[in-house]
């Protein structure tokens, strides 16, 4: 044999393990979307995550979380502003507030017991119940006739 032949062998040698690591790397990427697929079918936060996982450290949501669970009880948006040192203005009011409702949307972490106050779910606070509505006073919504001794306001 010539070196040239040997070295055409060698190298289609090469090519063909070339073709084969290719092989295995595509069926890998394949495999690795799959999973990728598979995952996505789950929910991103899974149920045993910790609420201190969930709230960015040092986050507005996160202080607000540390000064109820200080006080222990639900506490106003207003006084909330206060512990943090930001000022009680509209604004500061709404995104605080729309912040922390996104929370109570969800059913996470806060409650609304209160117009304005909100509390934890951790610390069992609940909305206060819903108060019972008064019965209408007798003969609500009857005609009423008019007699002629009744004066008419006009």
């Amino acid at each position: 044999m010539s070196e040239r032949s040997v070295i055409l062998e060698k190298l289609q040698k090469k090519e063909a393990e070339i073709q084969s690591l290719e092989e295995k790397l595509r069926t890998a990427r394949i495999y690795v979307q799959a999973l990728n697929d598979v995952l996505n079918v789950f929910p991103r936060a899974p149920a045993d995550q910790t609420i201190d996982s969930v709230l960015r450290p040092g986050s507005s949501v996160a202080l607000v979380r540390e000064v109820i669970i200080r006080a222990r009880k639900p506490v106003h948006i207003s006084d909330l502003l206060g512990a943090l040192g930001k000022g009680v203005t509209k604004e500061g009011r709404a995104s605080l507030a729309s912040s922390l409702a996104a929370y109570v949307r969800r059913g996470e972490i806060f409650t609304r017991p209160a117009p304005n106050t909100f509390g934890l779910v951790e610390l069992g606070h609940t909305p206060d119940a819903i108060p019972a509505v008064a019965e209408p006073p007798a003969g609500f919504g009857q005609l009423r006739t008019i007699a002629d001794d009744d004066e008419i306001p006009f």
